[in-house]
């Protein structure tokens, strides 16, 4: 450290000798200071500080006389819109996405589901690893500058399993956590889907039996219903990998091709069977053996696919007992068998289901199922799970196509507090301090305005009163507070404004 101090104070008198010596030379003749000599004593003056210090980049930039010497460039016009398929949040947009999370948080609460979250970058071998899945062509993905593989997050799940394992046994099963992560993938954008989007994840580890995908069912039901919409507006549609895994049992297709002809059938829905010849071919699959899938995936009830199964199949028992708990939960009539159900993640393992909308007019909302042996591809012991994904895209597009999405245009404040002239502006202050102690959302108008563009500016942002401190009343120690509402005004003390708040609130 001493040493340290001892090069500075060094290197500080050299420069100070080499500066006065160059003024001398100045003042006696005709040679000049050199940009060069300056950057020289620039540099010096840096390594002596260490590498502890902020060097300047103007310093450290060899061209700064150059760019500022010559000619102003031409400024290229700012892009105002975000990246292709995100979004900004303006504060309307904000009290929407906060009312939709809120709804979503209020459910997990009611089931006893505790809040998690994790890094929205990850390594990018926690989602490479799941071959076969359409997801790995989707990530937003790149080396960092340690040279490592990360990518942002296209689903929740994986990160969930990450954390379960780092904690080496040490939570509690079973568990119930939830989730509102951020996720990107780079795909096609439709109605409803963009490249990033907000997902409700419901996570249910630890329990084998299908009391858990009847719970997490019950919980999608329930925020349906509390956001407005019923059974004739939103169905489930429920299917079993166990039944589509009997179904290619008898039709003589190994068991190491189920995922991926899974991804197959799944792609049926968007594309025909003569769309994927090649990616059959390259299965060894013959296109008789999907015809006669498909056939038997058209099934719409429990009893006609256990005629295509074994007496004794599984999957079968599952279903029946996963829509009696329906029965008891009070939601058989949103829920319904569909053996066309076949979800592309590979991990699934059992039960799978998908919320639709009943008029066909927008893409699946929300879908999920059992996912047994996902944390064994990472390496882990077999861990029971169930869960879902419910994206924020296609649901408010839903409720707004059913025109029961509230509207968030106003700020929707308690009170708008302003003063009808300077001198006035201390008291405004002091009233509005009073109603925010008393848990009231105020906007006090911060500069002189006109009393019409006030009260515009509150009905604008759906204010529920408007305060006015003015002359006249305030020498009898009052103020005015119109009901935006109904229309009347009245005088309130403002020595009493703190009873005025409690009553509003409990009337409210």
């Amino acid at each position: 450290m001493k040493t340290t101090y001892t090069a500075m104070l060094f290197t500080s008198a050299i420069l100070r000798r080499r500066v006065a010596i160059s003024a001398f030379q100045l003042a006696t003749g005709p040679r000049r200071i050199s940009t060069r000599s300056i950057a020289s004593a620039s540099k010096i003056i840096l390594s002596a500080e260490g590498g502890g210090g902020r060097s300047s980049a103007a310093v450290a930039d060899k061209d700064l006389i150059a760019k500022t010497g010559g000619k102003k460039q031409k400024q290229v016009a700012l892009d105002t819109n975000p990246p292709k398929g995100t979004r900004d949040f303006y504060p309307a947009d904000m009290r929407l996405r906060t009312w939709l999370f809120d709804q979503w948080r209020d459910v997990a609460a009611l089931y006893g589901f505790s809040e998690y979250d994790a890094p929205v970058l990850e390594s990018e071998s926690l989602y490479t690893r799941k071959a076969g899945e359409e997801v790995t062509q989707q990530l937003y993905n790149f080396v960092d500058k340690g040279d490592r593989a990360v990518a942002l997050r296209p689903e929740m799940t994986p990160s969930l399993a990450r954390m379960v394992m780092a904690k080496k046994g040490g939570l509690n099963l079973p568990l119930k956590w939830f989730s509102i992560p951020q996720c990107w993938r780079y795909e096609r954008m439709t109605r409803g889907r963009r490249r990033e989007h907000f997902q409700w994840n419901m996570d249910i580890w630890g329990v084998d039996g299908i009391e858990a995908e009847a719970e997490l069912l019950s919980a999608m039901v329930t925020f349906f219903k509390n956001v407005g919409l019923t059974s004739e507006d939103v169905g489930i549609k429920v299917n079993s990998r166990g039944v589509i895994g009997e179904v290619l049992t008898e039709l003589g297709v190994p068991e190491e091709k189920f995922a991926a002809t899974c991804v197959l059938v799944d792609k049926l829905e968007k594309v025909p069977l003569d769309a994927i010849q090649d990616e059959l071919e390259e299965l060894g699959l013959e296109k008789s053996t999907i015809e006669k899938l498909t056939t038997v995936l058209t099934n719409k009830s429990i009893e006609s696919i256990s005629a295509v199964l074994p007496p004794d199949s599984e999957a079968v028992q599952q279903l029946t007992q996963l829509f009696n708990l329906c029965k008891a939960y009070g939601i058989d009539d949103w829920v319904m068998f569909d053996a066309s159900v076949v979800r592309g993640l590979a991990y699934y393992t059992g039960v799978v289901f998908e919320a639709f909308d009943r008029k066909g007019v927008l893409r699946a909302i929300a879908g999920g199922g059992r996912y047994d042996k996902l944390l064994e591809t990472f390496g882990g012991d077999p861990t029971p799970a169930a869960g879902f994904g419910f994206g924020d895209a296609v649901i408010v597009e839903l409720l707004k196509e059913r025109n029961v999405l509230p509207s968030f245009e106003g700020s929707g404040y308690d009170s708008v507090v302003f003063a009808m002239s300077d001198d006035l502006y201390g008291v405004a202050v002091e009233v509005a301090s009073k109603l925010r102690a008393e848990g009231q959302t105020v906007d006090l108008i911060l500069e002189k305005k006109k009393t019409k563009w006030v009260f515009k500016h509150a009905s604008r942002n759906e204010a529920k009163y408007c305060v006015i401190v003015a002359g006249n009343e305030y020498e009898n120690g009052e103020v005015s507070i119109k009901d935006l509402s109904i229309g009347e005004q009245k005088a309130v003390k403002i020595d009493a404004l703190g009873d005025w708040a409690k009553d509003v609130a409990e009337s409210s």
